[in-house]
């Protein structure tokens, strides 16, 4: 029997397992659509319902990046919803380190060498230590790669919308002082989210300030980034290179200059890969859930009015 003060959740389009623990865990009951409180969603924006019940007061969605959910017109003013922002910190920043130490130590082509040159990379390897990698859109996911960033010595500037000082960062900054940080900064990662305000967030005038070491990792959206401005910038070796989990155009095209240049890496948005979604995906719902039960405050709440 289901304790009638059970917030009643409805898991669609499928019932998956993780996520249905999760629910459970905290004291949810999974009901029909039509008996929903709360929903929570597992898959995109084009298996949604066209509309929902009344009841419904809340909605949980899959994902950080909910663009696509926008562009369909399915968020509304009528209830509170929910993105997955924070959920998959851990997995992204883990592949941002990654990524970026691949960069500055040269490891693509010395993994793409099929003999031994050593006086030929051992100039090119670089080193994480001491220098300063700038963080542009310092939410979870930069605040879960500090750790990573301070084992190596690094000095961290965060850029927030607020400037509110982020733990861990030796300096943060507002969002409207992003422009000081290109010239200022070693390394560069992009963690923004994508809006209007941020297409195209580093172009032609930000590479120019950048210096001939320096490696930026896109794994936010890839149009944060001008892709041809960065293709001439990196034909022209006026930066080190970057590292990209995301790219636009988004699959990035067979044949494209990207492809070709030794001093891009390419992954094809696996930073937080499907094997283990639903399951990190179980623990932020979880504690979702638990709130709208408490009547408190839910966490990753989205901002129509910000577009995430």
């Amino acid at each position: 029997m289901t304790d009638a003060s059970a917030p009643r959740i409805h898991l669609g389009p499928v019932e998956d397992p993780h996520v249905a623990d999760g629910i459970r865990r905290a004291g949810g009951a999974l009901v029909p659509l039509a008996e929903a409180e709360g929903v929570v969603w597992v898959q995109g924006p084009e298996t949604f319902p066209s509309s929902l019940p009344d009841s419904v007061r809340w909605v949980q969605l899959p994902f950080a990046g909910i663009e696509p959910w926008f562009d369909a017109g399915v968020i509304d003013d009528k209830r509170v919803w929910t993105s997955a922002a924070g959920a998959y910190a851990g997995n992204v920043a883990e592949h941002t380190m990654m990524l970026l130490l691949a960069g500055v130590r040269s490891l693509p082509e010395q993994l793409a060498a099929q003999s031994w040159r050593k006086e030929e990379f051992d100039p090119r390897v670089g080193t994480l230590q001491g220098s300063t990698v700038a963080i542009i859109g310092c939410g979870g996911i930069g605040r879960a790669l500090i750790p990573y960033l301070a084992a190596s010595k690094v000095k961290v500037i965060a850029i927030t919308r607020s400037g509110t000082p982020v733990d861990g960062a030796s300096e943060t900054l507002s969002a409207d002082r992003t422009g000081e940080i290109w010239s200022k900064a070693d390394h560069f990662v992009i963690a923004a989210p994508s809006t209007s305000a941020t297409r195209h967030l580093v172009g032609k005038a930000e590479l120019d300030q950048m210096s001939e070491s320096s490696w930026i990792v896109n794994i936010a959206r890839g149009n944060l980034v001008d892709t041809e401005a960065l293709v001439d910038a990196l034909e022209a070796g006026s930066i080190g290179g970057a590292a990209l989990d995301v790219t636009d155009p988004e699959p990035l095209p067979d044949g494209h200059r990207l492809w070709k240049l030794p001093n891009a890496i390419i992954t094809p948005h696996v930073a937080n890969p499907a094997t283990t979604l639903t399951r990190v995906l179980a623990d932020h719902v979880a504690a979702n859930v638990a709130r709208f039960a408490a009547g408190e405050d839910l966490a990753a709440v989205i901002d129509p009015s910000a577009g995430y």
